[in-house]
């Protein structure tokens, strides 16, 4: 069965799915120990609940409490964002995300990293064809 798309995630959400992605699976208190300025104990249970209510998490228990891990790959869940990120702001259009980056003032992209990006534009010209 194909999963819908995954919903996005507020700050808050994203910081605690990076830390799940960091320790591939970890309880309440241990997210609220990796976070800076993390909330209270039971915000941090509200959330992971929220988050495994919108699929990104699952949970099993161990040693009478519950330990979360990710239901899907940092990859995909990346993915799915940048697919809702180009959908909202930049009307389906890759080009114009690109356009953006190259355009943004505040990125400031490396010779390393143009190059990296043109080869990767060659490599999809290629495998296009």
């Amino acid at each position: 069965m194909k999963k819908k798309c995954m919903e996005i995630l507020s700050r808050r959400e994203r910081q605690i799915m990076d830390v799940i992605y960091q320790r591939g699976k970890a309880s309440a208190s241990e997210v609220r120990e990796a976070l800076s300025d993390p909330p209270s104990y039971s915000s941090v249970r509200t959330i992971l609940r929220v988050l495994e209510n919108k699929g990104y998490l699952k949970h099993i228990e161990r040693d009478l409490k519950y330990v979360y891990l990710p239901t899907i790959s940092q990859d995909k869940a990346k993915n799915s964002a940048l697919q809702h990120m180009m959908k909202i702001f930049f009307n389906g259009s890759p080009e114009r995300v690109v356009a953006a980056i190259l355009d943004n003032d505040e990125i400031k992209l490396t010779e390393e990293e143009l190059n990296k990006i043109v080869k990767l534009i060659e490599q999809a010209r290629e495998e296009g064809m």
